[in-house]
């Protein structure tokens, strides 16, 4: 468990509970002193009734361009320019050679993987704590998804358990910057260089987080990122990979336009290569050059949110913000993230702190659970396929390696904030520590 403001965190732990002369001296309230004596959820006042921003938002100067293309009928990539500007404008802004605009983040973490050559019967080293896509494009492409532990303090890849979890058919690692905190890619990569294997970054969620000053999606062979509704830059849906390999960017680029021959890929015949249509619409393209206009701002007050509450609900007994690995320059913030734990609540339970806090005005959620337990890799390895792929003793052996202590503990604790939240004001975040250190100093109320 993390050691920072430990001594304060024990001061606290031992006042008593719900005193309004004990509030007087908390260092990490800023709560009215007429809620503390009543949570929402038993009757009491709540701490917010004002709403919270709202996602996506829509920019009007898109507008004249978006009709204009549709009158045009120039709705598909072949026929317009404006995927192309697309794709210029965010390897520039990601510090990329180049960009491959397409239909979602899925489907680009489906290319990186078939172009880097992940085939049937390889495995592939995979996050845990994450959305389905990202091990979902392993089953895709007949492989099989190994996954590595979860660090629970930083809500990521463990890279020093990659070594053991590796084998003769290991072809690749997927490390994901879930929330866009920044996996550790140094270790990632002296992993992946020791043993000859692909590194595919799922950034899906990590528009302009940095590690060791490098955009996050540039330190792997290929970066992937979505651009779903919900997400930080988004256009209902669509997704890029990025990467600085000339050549591999042009099979990329082949693969998802249905095998046909591109840049230096050698043009033996109309379809030189096994493809498939994974394009990026005009439409989709034209909404993400609005949305990037906002972007860097957009960033600039989630981080400057997002770090106001490191600090302050770090210094609540029992919350515990994401721990950042060494060399994270910038986090993207998808999510904010946080553990709750339970015995430093007198026992509460999660579901419980997370309905009084739903109640106080403050909407939050769960975030990603055992992934690795899902029903779809069972049906996955009983497959005639994957029986064919790989041995029994193999199957049997994953499945006997696939206990992850660190993800079930994070499953168990951890609690988000949507993205947009911290779009607010230093007020909304305010409120949120209030409702939190109202729970807290209340939370014998909920046993």
């Amino acid at each position: 468990m993390a050691q920072r403001n430990i001594s304060r965190r024990r001061a606290i732990a031992t006042a008593s509970a719900g005193a309004l002369g004990t509030m007087a001296i908390h260092p990490f309230t800023t709560l009215n002193f007429a809620n503390v004596s009543k949570l929402a959820l038993l009757g009491g006042e709540k701490v917010r009734t004002d709403s919270w921003p709202q996602w996506p938002v829509w920019e009007k100067s898109a507008e004249q361009e978006v009709i204009e293309m549709l009158r045009s009928g120039r709705w598909w990539r072949g026929s317009g320019e404006y995927v192309s500007e697309f794709e210029t404008e965010y390897a520039r802004l990601m510090g990329a050679k180049r960009c491959l605009a397409t239909a979602s983040g899925t489907t680009a973490l489906l290319v990186a993987l078939h172009v880097l050559g992940v085939d049937a019967g390889d495995e592939v080293l995979v996050s845990p704590y994450t959305f389905i896509a990202t091990y979902n494009v392993v089953f895709m492409n007949k492989a099989l998804p190994v996954f590595v532990d979860t660090d629970p303090e930083t809500f990521l890849i463990n890279p020093a358990k990659m070594e053991e979890r590796i084998t003769d058919r290991t072809s690749a690692i997927l490390p994901v910057h879930i929330y866009g905190l920044p996996v550790d890619m140094d270790k990632v990569n002296g992993v992946a260089k020791k043993h000859n294997l692909k590194v595919v970054e799922d950034a899906c969620q990590a528009w302009l987080g940095e590690y060791k000053g490098k955009k996050l999606g540039t330190l792997g062979d290929l970066g992937c990122f979505s651009f779903q509704n919900s997400k930080n830059l988004p256009t209902g849906e669509g997704g890029a990979v990025i990467g600085n390999n000339e050549e591999i960017m042009d099979r990329c680029h082949s693969f998802h336009n249905c095998g046909r021959p591109f840049g230096s890929l050698e043009r033996t015949s109309d379809y030189p290569i096994r493809g498939s249509n994974r394009r990026m619409q005009q439409i989709q393209a034209l909404t993400l050059l609005s949305q990037m206009k906002r972007i860097h701002k957009d960033n600039d007050i989630r981080l400057e949110n997002a770090t106001y509450l490191d600090k302050k609900l770090g210094e609540i007994p029992g919350i515990y913000p994401a721990k950042m690995v060494e060399g994270n320059n910038r986090s993207a913030y998808h999510m904010y993230p946080f553990r709750f734990v339970s015995e430093e609540f007198e026992g509460v339970s999660r579901s419980k702190f997370m309905e009084a806090l739903r109640a106080e005005g403050v909407p939050c959620s769960t975030g990603y659970g055992r992934q690795n337990q899902d029903g779809l890799i069972e049906e996955a390895l009983n497959s005639r396929g994957y029986k064919r792929l790989f041995s029994e003793k193999r199957l049997n052996q994953w499945r006997e390696e696939n206990y992850l202590p660190g993800n079930d503990q994070l499953a168990r604790e951890a609690v988000t904030f949507y993205q947009s939240i911290l779009l607010g004001t230093k007020k909304d975040m305010d409120d949120i520590v209030n409702a939190v250190t109202k729970i807290y100093e209340n939370r014998k109320a909920l046993l």
